[in-house]
């Protein structure tokens, strides 16, 4: 199995002390010695040499193809920390700056001090992918550490049009490291790779096997942005249907919660003093339509960068899409903010952690429990 060959590796370097700080390297993209001299087999590669913008996962072992990126004065990527505010971070070096500083810029610390978040709108076009590896075999597969994020990372690339069929992947990995790996324990998604740097070798894969195409969306709630990336998709009319919705839509005509908004909507007086229209003129209102008055359980959430050109029927949609729909909205597109009042406590905190993450026109909304509540 994958795992089984995880442990052969992860167990290799520790025992033969070819394992680097983080330790120890198991359940890791494994740091080891000689990485660095691996990761200069990048400049004797034409790919590299042509690149304007890279991409390097940000895990030890590739701090050195980080440095050499950013010394090369190429545009370096690296993708946030298990994609938990985003995908891309932009690395930008100070003027001037020095080799120490580029050292630093290459750090997991440099990342958090020079770098600018880049959004799922950008128009990035990445030119060569470099990537960590628990063991890789001559013909290009590929085994990680497990959690998948590797193969996330160039389906969401792919997704945005950031990389095309012919993008080359590299990866930097110790001799030890490149072993035999059966196909069949490789599944759709498992990124390959083109290129495969260790201390000693520089090994053309040739690879011919598919890279990944669709993105898995069973990942949601370990990945927020992919609920942005998801709708998006959706909005553009691709079957980002998860597996098991397909059951739950077969018995339905309608989403539930389109019926919900629907009967929110109907209930709600027209000439009630105070209610807020749900339209781009509308303000919050301190008053409740009397069908909800009286419950005292009421909890309201609150939405806020909100970007100036969002109208509010693109929030309805996308409080449909993430099952987030409230039974009031306050619209307060003016001040970039909005109220979404849910009928308790459970159904509010439900919403927060469906729209955790989520971006609308390119700004990701501040989603969390209204500070001032009402009865």
């Amino acid at each position: 199995s994958k795992w089984d060959v995880r442990e052969k590796v992860w167990d290799y370097l520790e025992s033969s002390g070819l394992a680097d700080f983080p330790r120890p390297v198991h359940r890791r993209i494994p740091n080891f010695k000689g990485s660095a001299h691996a990761a200069t087999r990048l400049l004797g590669l034409q790919e590299f040499r042509a690149a304007s913008t890279v991409k390097v996962n940000p895990d030890a072992p590739q701090k050195n193809a980080r440095f050499l990126t950013l010394e090369a004065r190429k545009t370096l990527l690296v993708p946030t920390p298990r994609l938990r505010t985003g995908l891309f971070n932009k690395i930008v070096p100070p003027p001037g700056a020095t080799k120490e500083i580029l050292r630093t810029c290459a750090t997991s610390q440099g990342v958090k001090e020079y770098s600018v978040p880049v959004g799922l709108d950008a128009k990035a076009r990445v030119d060569l992918v470099v990537v960590g590896s628990v063991a890789v075999s001559e013909k290009g597969w590929r085994i990680g550490k497990g959690e998948g994020y590797a193969d996330m990372e160039y389906a969401m690339m792919v997704s945005m049009g950031a990389v095309q069929e012919d993008t080359p992947v590299i990866t930097v990995v110790h001799d030890c490291q490149v072993l035999d790996i059966a196909e069949e324990l490789l599944d759709d998604h498992d990124l390959t790779v083109d290129y495969i740097l260790t201390p000693t070798r520089t090994i053309k894969t040739n690879c011919k096997r598919p890279k990944p195409q669709g993105i898995i969306y069973e990942m949601l709630e370990k990945i927020p942005i992919l609920k942005s990336l998801r709708y998006r998709e959706k909005q553009a009319g691709k079957d980002v249907t998860l597996r098991d919705e397909h059951s739950d839509m077969a018995n339905a005509n309608r989403p539930a919660a389109l019926d919900e908004m629907a009967t929110a909507e109907e209930a709600r007086p027209q000439a009630a003093t105070g209610s807020a229209q749900l339209g781009p003129r509308s303000v919050e209102s301190n008053a409740l339509s009397p069908s909800l008055e009286g419950s005292g359980r009421l909890t309201t959430v609150y939405v806020g960068n909100i970007p100036p050109s969002l109208r509010v029927s693109e929030l309805k949609c996308a409080l449909r899409e993430f099952h987030a729909t409230p039974l009031r909205l306050n619209w307060q597109g003016a001040q970039h903010r909005a109220f979404l009042d849910y009928k308790d406590k459970a159904a509010a905190a439900s919403a927060v952690s469906s729209l955790k993450g989520l971006s609308l026109r390119g700004n990701t909304l501040r989603v969390e429990l209204a500070k001032t509540q009402r009865n």
